[in-house]
């Protein structure tokens, strides 16, 4: 049983609630902080979250839980932020307490609207967090798929090896492994481009695209990241690992995707806001697309597949036409 730090976890979705669950096995106690009471109640009265993998049972000798966002943040040295993106500066709008000296881990595989910043940038920025005291948590895993226990691996990026170290001790298990990494910028940002390749393969399946030609649009969305990342923020990184490479393909293929089955709904005909109302989790890629299309102004980088996304989400243009000029653009 790992005693050495305190564990905050800041969230109550689907990945939130697999996140705790992983900590709440390798510590005596996590500090869990959750916005509406009656979740807060349903869970010290069933031992379950009533809206996400219910399936999962807690140990609540293990668990404090509170609607208090300082109080979990005072409580804690480590923070885990597990909210969606879009929604990070609501949940975080009653903090009044630093978190300067805290070691903030971000979950979230998003980014910031509006500002077009990563998650660790924003809290650099706006909560004056230094980079040595973030890090980075990413695929590829699929909440699902942890609350059954089966295998999965966990990325931990921190500038620091030894730190990264520490946190992914924190999620070792037998169905979780983790790697380390020092790439924040690239964990981070290769998260958020997944999820727009996964809208783009959701696409073509609902226009009824086969495997062949969904081989072919996820190899170039490989293509792509790596140009992003190469171009925006050079370093030694390998695209081909499991947090670059491996956390794109279950997010394009795997059926607990979030981001496919949004863009699967929109291939099939429906409408931007009746598939976001219809869905009961937040798809990423949305928001994404619209700040990597922002942010590309600036670097004028050939990114066909994500440009082409956009063009569907916010220009208005058929699935149907936009995906047949894709088809000329991919090699």
């Amino acid at each position: 049983m790992n005693q050495k730090k305190s564990i905050g976890i800041i969230g109550s979705g689907s990945w939130a609630t697999a996140i705790t669950k992983i900590v709440h096995e390798n510590v005596e106690r996590v500090n869990w902080y959750i916005r509406e009471p009656e979740i807060i109640d349903h869970i010290k009265q069933h031992r379950n979250n009533p809206n996400y993998l219910s399936s999962v049972s807690f140990n609540l000798d293990r668990l404090s839980i509170s609607n208090d966002i300082n109080e979990v943040v005072t409580k804690s040295d480590i923070l885990i932020f597990v909210v969606p993106s879009a929604f990070l500066k609501v949940w975080l709008e009653p903090l009044t307490e630093s978190l300067r000296h805290k070691f903030v881990v971000t979950a979230i595989k998003g980014i910031i609207p509006v500002d077009n910043i990563t998650i660790a940038e924003y809290f650099n920025r706006y909560f004056e967090v230094p980079f040595g005291n973030i890090g980075v948590i990413s695929g590829p895993s699929h909440a699902e798929e942890v609350a059954l226990n089966r295998l999965s691996y966990l990325t931990v990026s921190c500038k620091n090896e030894s730190t990264a170290s520490e946190v992914a001790s924190y999620l070792e298990s037998y169905y979780i492994k983790t790697i380390l990494s020092t790439d924040i910028y690239g964990t981070e940002y290769s998260a958020v481009l997944k999820n727009i390749y996964a809208i783009a393969t959701g696409i073509a399946h609902g226009l009824g695209y086969g495997d062949n030609f969904m081989a072919v649009l996820v190899s170039n969305a490989q293509l792509e990241i790596k140009q992003f990342l190469k171009k925006t923020y050079p370093d030694e990184r390998e695209t081909s690992m499991s947090a670059y490479l491996g956390d794109l393909l279950v997010t394009c293929y795997s059926q607990f995707s979030r981001n496919r089955l949004f863009g699967t709904m929109i291939g099939k005909g429906y409408s931007v806001k009746s598939a976001m109302l219809e869905m009961s989790m937040v798809a990423e890629g949305y928001y994404a697309s619209h700040c990597i299309y922002e942010i590309n102004q600036r670097f004028g980088i050939d990114m066909p597949i994500s440009q082409a996304v956009y063009n569907i989400l916010y220009e208005g243009i058929a699935p149907s036409i936009e995906m047949k000029i894709l088809t000329d653009k991919l090699h």
